[in-house]
């Protein structure tokens, strides 16, 4: 599937990357408190660093647990900490408090990590040490936090493009697919974003496929009430680009889901809506008729009439399509108009 810089602007609008884990959630002491306000103030607060990461290595856990979480706010509040921290010699051992029983010691070393990420030069030193498996770990077994932010993590180091396989090997699709379903609304959105980074490779689409994603994304979709329709159309859109995917997505009632959208969504969830309904029928005289039986020439007769040209262009080519369904010569036109 081709994206032209206008469905870029669409995709970057549409998924607000994962920022860093919110504030105010954790009890400190006074006196911890003040220590990490100067820090954060202060032009160099090396010398604490330092000794954060070195309590990271503690045999007491609650030692381990407040380094870990003072690294995660000065991580956060302070974007210049996160080369220092990692130069500090952080990132190996926050990932082996990833693996760790102890639920909020996995949760501060998950988020310490997706605070890193959120350096570019971090990114791929994360990954090479090792942490995406711990990452995928915590998808599985963390606090409804931890997974939420894992998959955040794991969004920033997909940024890396060889890094893609490696998260989809780990086995994220399948986990990433469970928090989309079941997840709450951060969960859901935090979900989708990675999802969609990941599934523009091939292998990845397959295994979300496989592990059922087209039910929640249809669902998604339906409820327009669920601040997801747009989202969870963009996913869908990389996923119909393969046979696998316009059979699953025909099989969970989807095409009635997205003539629906046609009628009554926005204008962006109308234009992704109508770029998938045409790659479904490109190709398949069965697929053609189902979308025309569930009306979808009317709306889209409006549509290429109110919309800009790009949109139009789409809309015409699919109402040629429905009206002429065995006409190769229009589907031959319509292969160049991209999502």
């Amino acid at each position: 599937m081709g994206q032209s810089s206008g469905d870029h602007n669409d995709y970057s609008s549409t998924f607000s990357d994962c920022n860093s884990d919110r504030s105010g959630e954790f009890p400190t002491t006074s006196s911890q408190g003040r220590r990490l306000l100067l820090a954060c103030a202060a032009d160099n607060c090396d010398d604490l660093i330092r000794q954060l990461v070195s309590d990271l290595d503690s045999c007491s856990i609650d030692e381990q647990k407040q380094a870990a979480m003072e690294i995660r706010l000065l991580a956060k509040n302070k974007p210049e900490n996160r080369l220092k921290i990692a130069g500090a010699g952080a990132i190996k051992p926050l990932i082996s408090l990833i693996s760790s029983s102890d639920a909020q010691l996995q949760e501060n070393g998950v988020t310490a990590i997706l605070n890193l990420s959120l350096c570019d030069e971090n990114k791929e030193l994360i990954a090479s040490s090792g942490a995406i498996k711990p990452l995928v770990r915590a998808l599985k077994t963390g606090t409804s936090t931890a997974k939420e932010n894992a998959a955040c993590a794991l969004l920033r180091l997909s940024q890396i493009e060889e890094n893609k396989i490696v998260i989809g090997m780990a086995g994220a699709i399948p986990l990433l697919v469970n928090l989309l379903g079941y997840g709450s609304f951060r969960g859901k959105k935090d979900a989708s974003t990675t999802l969609y980074s990941l599934c523009s490779v091939k292998e990845n689409k397959i295994r979300a496929i496989q592990a059922g994603i087209m039910k929640p994304l249809v669902e998604l979709m339906a409820d327009f009430g669920s601040n997801m329709v747009d989202k969870a159309a963009y996913v869908l859109s990389q996923l119909v680009s393969l046979p696998e995917g316009k059979t699953s997505l025909v099989e969970e009632d989807g095409i009635p889901v997205l003539v629906e959208i046609l009628e009554d969504g926005s204008q962006r969830q109308k234009e992704i809506a109508v770029a998938i309904l045409l790659q479904i029928c490109e190709d398949s005289l069965a697929y053609r008729n189902m979308v025309a039986r569930e009306g979808a020439i009317p709306p889209l007769v409006a549509l290429s009439q109110s919309s800009a040209n790009r949109s139009k262009q789409k809309a015409e080519a699919l109402i040629d399509l429905l009206r002429q369904p065995r006409s190769g010569n229009v589907a031959a036109r319509t292969s160049d108009v991209s999502v």
